[in-house]
């Protein structure tokens, strides 16, 4: 019979690689791995795993089951923790991407704490890709960052409460001097750009497109090392107001007048459809309650619209007929030609 500690001893094989690594995290013995991981190929009657020189190499049908384990535990958690959130404890479970982790949620948790002290918390900080894979896996019950993406093979997500955000450029404090900041100019400067699979990165390399530019960049791994490195003169990036905001205060970053910025790019606590566990549902209500919280309106459709129109770029909404700008917000130089592009958004 399968058991849970062959579950977990089995997942943190696949994901450290060695047994030795795997007891280390579990604090057992290397034998005891070794034995927990084979009486489980014995059971399933599988080969999880297969010796990779001194390591282990885990085979294609560990890879599957290895993903099912996650979302197994990650249920069995999830349970765990609704069952005691309706007996008044609990653990709230929330993962939240690096610029909301860094800038947003400490708050939110410690207010939310003294209100609820008997309700533990587990936080996961992570890029965009790998809070959506905890929230798809079960490992977590409600994610902090910008709107997910929707599509095939995505997990389908509903947003409980909006805020606000704005991606703006920013460089070091020799630039702060330009009225406005040309594609040209931007074309010339580095780009400091996040790890793959994160939000603003994705954003950035669609701006960049929007402006038909393509700069040479530099990849860092964290919004303190980019804010950093820009400070130091490495080049500018795009990047969410809250997390420049006490650098542009303290005169160490300077906003750039870039085309077509601030954009407009809500923070969104969404969690997968279904029920969710006594203390996210606290938590929820707590951050609607936080200033500048909203919860977001059921079943609005929010339309954005670029437009590019006789070598300026409109964001916003097409020109209205007589007028210059219309709708939209003049952006700046980018091509002589009309092209309009339109994306939905659902608010819940």
């Amino acid at each position: 019979m399968v058991t849970l500690t062959q579950l977990h001893t089995f997942l943190a094989v696949a994901e450290t690689g060695s047994v030795r690594a795997a007891a280390e995290r579990l604090v057992v013995t290397e034998s005891a791995v070794s034995s927990c991981v084979a009486a489980l190929q014995k059971d399933l009657e599988l080969a999880l795993v297969t010796k990779n020189g001194r390591g282990l190499r885990v085979t294609d049908a560990g890879s599957v089951y290895a993903g099912y384990v996650r979302r197994v535990l990650g249920l069995l958690d999830e349970g765990r923790s609704a069952a005691a959130g309706e007996a008044g404890g609990g653990v709230l479970r929330v993962a939240a991407v690096t610029t909301a982790g860094e800038q947003l949620l400490p708050g939110l948790l410690a207010s939310f704490r003294g209100r609820y002290p008997r309700i533990g918390i587990h936080l996961e900080v992570g890029n965009r890709e790998r809070t959506l894979r905890l929230a798809a896996e079960h490992q977590v019950d409600l994610v902090l960052g910008g709107r997910p993406p929707q599509g095939p093979g995505r997990p389908r997500m509903v947003a409980h409460a909006v805020r606000p955000n704005e991606l703006v450029v920013v460089g070091p404090v020799s630039c702060s001097g330009s009225a406005a900041v040309l594609a040209v100019f931007l074309a010339g400067q580095t780009w400091l750009l996040r790890e793959p699979g994160s939000g603003t990165r994705a954003t950035t390399e669609a701006y960049l497109e929007e402006l038909q530019i393509t700069p040479g960049t530099l990849t860092v791994g964290s919004n303190v090392a980019v804010c950093e490195s820009v400070a130091a003169g490495l080049g500018v990036t795009l990047i969410s107001r809250d997390a420049v905001a006490r650098d542009i205060g303290r005169g160490v970053l300077a906003e750039l007048p870039a085309p077509g910025t601030p954009l407009r790019r809500d923070w969104c606590l969404v969690s997968r459809e279904g029920h969710l566990p006594a203390p996210s549902r606290l938590f929820v209500r707590h951050v609607r309650q936080a200033p500048g919280w909203t919860a977001p309106l059921s079943g609005c459709c929010r339309v954005f619209c670029r437009v590019f129109w006789g070598g300026s770029v409109f964001w916003g909404g097409p020109p209205s007929p007589g007028s210059s700008t219309g709708g939209g917000k003049r952006a700046g130089a980018a091509g002589v030609r009309l092209m309009v592009t339109c994306s939905s958004e659902r608010g819940s």
